[in-house]
């Protein structure tokens, strides 16, 4: 066989097996805008409504899709162990908990307004992934969501997000004294801190609280 003929018969391979990956992912796609295009042209495109089974079914197939396999097949290096535990409820309260609630439940203020609305992350549905999915996803965000990327642009390891895997691991298991903890590390708003400006200063008698103040707390 000439070198011609060889590198004609390397080169058809190649492009069958990149045929043979890319035809999944192409179907998942034009079936997700099949359906989003019936459901938007019967009900609108309001971020209140629930995304429907089919469009759940569609939107973790691409989301595995989006997955690399080597990023997939990836060990957790960050051993488990309590202060990984307590660095990553602290990193989860401050970063994530606004939408995806303290205990992971995608119960939030801001979670419950997003569409895709955010998993609840103590059932199957995500526990199942591998410890390298749940990285990737952190590190690098998913498109058309509201997850954003959290990891550094770079190609070295993101312990933070290493961390949080474990988090995740054990948000089926978490105490309601954990989510405790965790609100205590909410971020708070300008109206928080002058609150809690208030009623230390009443406490340490300086000064009755606001009318605002005695009505959170009635």
């Amino acid at each position: 066989m000439s070198v011609i003929a060889q590198f004609g018969s390397v080169q058809a391979s190649y492009n069958g097996k990149r045929m043979k990956y890319a035809t999944p992912f192409l179907v998942v796609t034009f079936a997700t805008l099949a359906v989003t295009a019936v459901y938007v042209v019967r009900r609108g495109f309001s971020a209140r409504d629930e995304p429907n089974a089919a469009e759940a079914f569609l939107a973790r197939q691409l989301r595995h899709i989006a997955v690399p396999r080597r990023a997939r097949q990836m060990a957790n290096p960050v051993a488990a162990s309590p202060e990984v535990l307590a660095d990553a409820m602290a990193h989860f309260a401050d970063h994530c908990a606004i939408c995806h609630g303290n205990d992971g439940s995608g119960n939030a203020a801001i979670g419950k307004s997003l569409y895709p609305k955010p998993p609840d992350m103590r059932q199957r549905d995500t526990q199942n992934l591998s410890d390298g999915e749940l990285y990737y996803i952190i590190h690098n965000g998913v498109r058309f969501t509201g997850m954003p990327a959290f990891g550094p642009n770079n190609a070295g390891e993101d312990e933070d997000s290493w961390k949080l895997v474990r988090l995740i691991r054990h948000l089926p298991e978490m105490t309601d004294e954990e989510v405790a903890r965790m609100k205590d590390m909410n971020p708070k708003s300008p109206a928080d801190l002058q609150e809690e400006d208030e009623i230390q200063r009443f406490l340490e008698g300086e000064s009755e609280p606001s009318g605002e103040t005695q009505k959170h707390h009635h």
